[in-house]
């Protein structure tokens, strides 16, 4: 059985007639049914896919196929997509069917990707570790007891383990490029407003982007072209000219990198990681190329201000789902009185809601509360502005910035989740929220494994809307 890892490679043998698209899907269904334990997928869409590629392969044969044709991709399931469910991986969402389809999933189904099913993820993109689901944990190939990360965890899996070419996730803090990092695999988070919104399911929306997961920067880059560009459905999506990513290449001159000395100083990080992040930057100067560290003054405060900033928009954003229009809702028998209403709104949130969702949204309903407006969610946007300004301030010097994308290798699942202190969860973060607080495009790519075989992954970060700088240098790595 044929298991690729690159878009290219599948091309090839469709053009010289090795394989068809009908019986590339049938690998990867097959694949998936061998993987079940992995918890990648919440719905394969078998007879779907099947018919989708018998009709690929006729317009291969005349002529006038997309440029993804050949492309078996998953989608994450906080993306709406017609006649489907999406359901957050939650509870509250149990019966919920898509009425449209996302603006990003439809620019994909158009240049002819085959999407063979909706993968898991931690419930409303919550999470660094995808143990937050309504359909249980996902499980990381490279070792089933350790946790793929969050909240893209199953797109990470299911393009680690070789059940879809490349998957499509969302990340608000660092949800692609974590699990990429931890599955060994690329993950992609463009600018903010590169790629439209429109169509998936809202955590925190001044920090939401799309993006790719797949096994090459190649294939992320086509990816990311073909989706990205202005749409009238998404007011916030940026009408800057899209660039041929999938053939970027960088300025023919020395780069000057900047590298965050924490992620290499810090004895917080891992020392694996030090030392494969410390090899990258040797390279680099071996190269040619300007390395030098940079220290980031508001580095401590990058956590406190995305919590602060995404339980506040959360709390907002998922107010919607009450258990009257859609989704859940409670059968727990409510009294006549004037207080019905509101005991409906309870017992279906409460009900409907996991754990890590409620407690989310508590702590943004508090902090935007009017007693404590100021001190916490006006204070945060205060900062937000200051660490914006900071970054601005080290790329008027530097090219990119880089850093580990995670400070150790995947744990083991229950680690973290079971833990007395819950930030040691958040702490998973500290290295990809950056890039989503102050809207800068950024990748994670692989950096090898530590000496149990866990991969590692390597973190660039570019200036707004360089994203075929951030591609091209993300290829030499």
């Amino acid at each position: 059985m044929t298991f690729y890892r690159s878009f290219s490679s599948v091309q090839a043998d469709l053009s010289a007639g090795r394989i068809t698209c009908r019986q590339l899907v049938d690998i990867y269904l097959t694949r998936i049914d061998e993987q079940q334990h992995l918890n990648a997928f919440t719905e394969v869409y078998a007879d779907e896919a099947r018919q989708q590629a018998q009709l690929i392969d006729q317009k291969l044969q005349t002529g006038s196929a997309g440029r993804l044709a050949g492309m078996v991709i998953g989608i994450k399931d906080v993306l709406s997509y017609t006649g489907h469910s999406v359901r957050a991986a939650s509870k509250m969402l149990d019966t919920f069917t898509a009425q449209f389809t996302a603006t990003a999933v439809q620019r994909l189904l158009d240049e002819d990707a085959i999407i063979i099913g909706r993968q898991n993820c931690d419930e409303f993109a919550m999470g660094s570790s995808n143990e937050n689901s309504a359909f249980g944990p996902v499980r990381n190939a490279a070792n089933p007891e350790r946790v793929p990360g969050g909240s893209s965890g199953g797109s990470a899996v299911a393009v680690q383990a070789g059940l879809c070419l490349a998957s499509i996730g969302s990340d608000t803090g660092g949800s692609v490029r974590q699990p990429a990092a931890f599955c060994g695999v690329v993950g992609l988070k463009p600018s903010y407003g590169r790629i439209s919104r429109w169509g998936l399911i809202a955590y925190a929306s001044s920090f939401d982007c799309i993006g790719p997961v797949a096994n090459t920067v190649d294939d992320a880059a086509l990816l990311l072209e073909i989706m990205a560009g202005p749409d009238d459905f998404d007011s916030t999506v940026s009408s800057q000219p899209v660039a041929a990513y999938s053939q970027a290449q960088l300025p023919d001159r020395p780069l000057r990198i900047a590298y965050l000395r924490d992620g290499v100083d810090s004895p917080g990080v891992d020392a694996s990681i030090r030392e494969a992040t410390q090899q990258k930057i040797d390279a680099l100067r071996a190269a040619g190329h300007t390395v030098e560290p940079v220290e980031l003054s508001l580095l401590n405060y990058l956590l406190p201000t995305y919590y602060i900033l995404t339980t506040a928009e959360a709390s907002s954003n998922l107010s919607r789902f009450d258990g009257v229009r859609y989704g859940y809702r409670s059968e727990t028998p409510v009294n006549t009185s004037a207080n019905a209403l509101l005991s409906l709104y309870k017992n279906s949130r409460t009900e409907g809601f996991g754990k890590e969702v409620r407690k989310r949204i508590l702590l943004g309903t508090f902090v935007l509360s009017a007693s404590y407006y100021d001190a916490y969610y006006t204070k945060a946007q205060q900062v937000r502005r200051l660490i914006r300004e900071e970054t601005e301030r080290v790329f008027a010097q530097y090219d990119f910035l880089l850093s580990p994308t995670t400070p150790s290798p995947a744990f083991k699942l229950g680690e973290k989740s079971d833990a007395a202190d819950p930030l040691q969860m958040y702490l998973a973060d500290i290295f990809t929220v950056q890039a989503n607080v102050v809207g800068y495009p950024a990748i994670s790519v692989p950096n090898g494994t530590d000496a149990n075989g866990l991969p590692i992954g390597l973190q660039l970060m570019a200036p707004p809307f360089a994203e075929a700088a951030l591609v091209a240098l993300a290829k030499t790595l």
